[in-house]
């Protein structure tokens, strides 16, 4: 967040600066923009008037290389060498660091045989220097690096200026996972609805099993009180009979 705010606030100087420099000064302040060590963004300063302006003169060569350091990287710089002005060491640097940010984006682990081709570095030490104090230390990656491996693990990527076209990707890309996500929500709830009608089944099993069971209870407990009144009828019954036949025997004297 940072380093977004620093983007932020050098963005606005150089293009309130771009409002007033023409032809050779829009030069000198693209030289000055792309030297600077904490610039990071060119979109806004490459859409200038003024440095618009640039395109079809003698200094349209420097346009072409704002654009670069705006959505290019070393490789690109390496391959037009011969079209674009001559970089000086802080550009190099800049050009190098702005292509960390590309490999970064496209990629969570970065073997160093691929930086070291990409950067023109030829040992392991000096590319672990550039990612730790050119990289890491101005905020624009964040990572662990894998000497066992030899990679750099990627924690996190300050973004680069969209380049012509992206957006458009970009937003068919939401648009694919707005799509996706619509029917991810739509599945849930015919899902929530599967589950509340299975627990209204549940219940309705539940308060039938319940009801049941008290009907049986009910009935079980009249059975057990109606076989008790009969089995006392029984005994009234045979006490009876008893006393009818011992009136009926013979008395001893």
């Amino acid at each position: 967040m940072e380093v977004e705010q620093k983007q932020g606030d050098l963005v606005q100087q150089f293009v309130l600066l771009a409002t007033s420099a023409r032809g050779r000064a829009a030069v000198e302040l693209i030289t000055h923009a792309t030297s600077h060590p904490q610039l990071f963004a060119f979109s806004e300063l490459l859409a200038s008037p003024h440095i618009a302006e640039l395109k079809g003169t003698e200094h349209s060569a420097s346009l072409d290389l704002l654009r670069l350091f705006a959505h290019g990287t070393w490789t690109d710089y390496k391959n037009n060498a011969q079209m674009l002005p001559r970089l000086d060491p802080p550009q190099e640097l800049k050009l190098k660091q702005l292509t960390v940010m590309t490999l970064a984006e496209t990629a969570k682990v970065l073997p160093y045989d691929l930086l070291m081709q990409q950067l023109d570095i030829s040992n392991v030490r000096e590319l672990e220097d550039l990612l730790i104090n050119d990289c890491m230390y101005s905020g624009i990656v964040r990572g662990k690096l894998d000497q066992r491996r030899r990679c750099f693990e990627v924690q996190f990527a300050a973004g680069r200026d969209l380049r012509p076209g992206q957006l458009d990707n970009m937003i068919a890309t939401l648009a694919n996972w707005l799509n996706s996500s619509d029917n991810l929500l739509l599945t849930i709830q015919e899902k929530i609805k599967w589950a509340d009608s299975m627990s209204e089944q549940v219940r309705r099993h539940k308060k039938e099993v319940e009801d049941k069971a008290e009907e049986m209870r009910k009935s079980i407990k009249a059975e057990m009180e109606l076989r008790g009144q009969q089995d006392v009828y029984s005994d009234a019954g045979a006490i009876m009979d008893f006393v009818d036949e011992d009136r009926s025997r013979p008395k001893r004297r």
